[in-house]
C-alpha cells in the first residue's frame, strides 16, 4: 500500500480528478493550501516597488491506494496537472504500514477498497 500526495495547482483539479476516475481511483482527499517552491512566490510591482508574495494558492491530493494502483494514481495527475510551466507540483509516494476502515474494522488493503 502507497500513499501517494500531490501538490498541484487549483485550475488543474478537475482534470487530474477526471484522470484519477478513469484510472479507477476514487478515494481521494482534497484540501486547499498555500506554499512556495524555487520561484519562492510571485513577485509584484507596486507603486514601483517590487513586492514579493510569499505563498501561492496550490491545492493537495492525498489518496491511499493498493500497490497494483500506484504508477496509474501517478500517471493520471502527471497528465491532469501538466502545462510544462513553472509551479505544475510534486508528487509524494509513501509506504503505508496500516489502513483501517472504522466502520467494518477492516485492515490493510481490503480497507482501501
Amino acid at each position: 500500500m502507497k500513499y501517494v500526495i500531490a501538490v498541484i495547482q487549483p485550475d488543474r483539479l478537475e482534470d487530474v480528478l477526471e484522470k484519477l476516475t478513469e484510472s479507477e481511483i476514487h478515494l481521494v482527499t482534497v484540501t486547499n493550501v498555500m506554499g512556495r517552491g524555487r520561484q519562492q512566490g510571485v513577485a509584484e510591482v507596486y507603486r514601483s516597488h517590487k513586492e514579493a508574495g510569499s505563498l501561492l494558492k496550490k491545492v493537495k491530493l492525498e489518496i491511499a491506494v493498493n500497490d497494483i494502483f500506484v504508477e496509474s494514481a501517478i500517471a493520471a495527475i502527471q497528465n491532469g496537472a501538466h502545462t510544462g510551466q513553472i509551479g505544475d507540483g510534486k508528487i509524494f509516494i509513501l509506504d503505508l504500514p496500516e489502513c483501517i476502515r472504522i466502520r467494518t474494522g477492516e485492515r490493510g488493503s481490503e480497507a482501501i477498497g
